[in-house]
């Protein structure tokens, strides 16, 4: 039982707010990083899909190049997320910064 004595820890609005806000980036972070693993494994397939054994073929991948650049895109996105994350843990002890 909890000695009555010791004052219960209270969350702030402030603090409340931060959290969800945590919460909100590592979900998008989360998103992002599903988005290019999507990316990734859909690039791959197009490479599978190309004749491998046939050196008469040559085949003009117009495929990838958009691929890498939405997951460049993506890639930024994430980096300015874990940023905003990392910043509003710096702004408050309680809220977790992992990135």
């Amino acid at each position: 039982m909890p000695n009555s004595d010791t004052p219960r820890p209270v969350a702030t609005p402030e603090l409340a707010s931060r959290e969800l806000i945590a919460t909100d980036l590592r979900l998008l972070i989360a998103q992002i990083e599903t988005s290019m693993r999507r990316i990734a494994a859909a690039m791959d397939q197009e490479h599978c899909d190309d004749f491998e054994g046939s050196a008469d073929v040559v085949l003009l991948d117009d495929v990838t190049p958009r691929y890498a650049s939405a997951s460049a895109a993506l890639s930024a996105c994430r980096a300015g997320l874990g940023h905003a994350l990392q910043c509003l843990s710096e702004s408050g002890n309680a809220t977790d910064h992992r990135v």
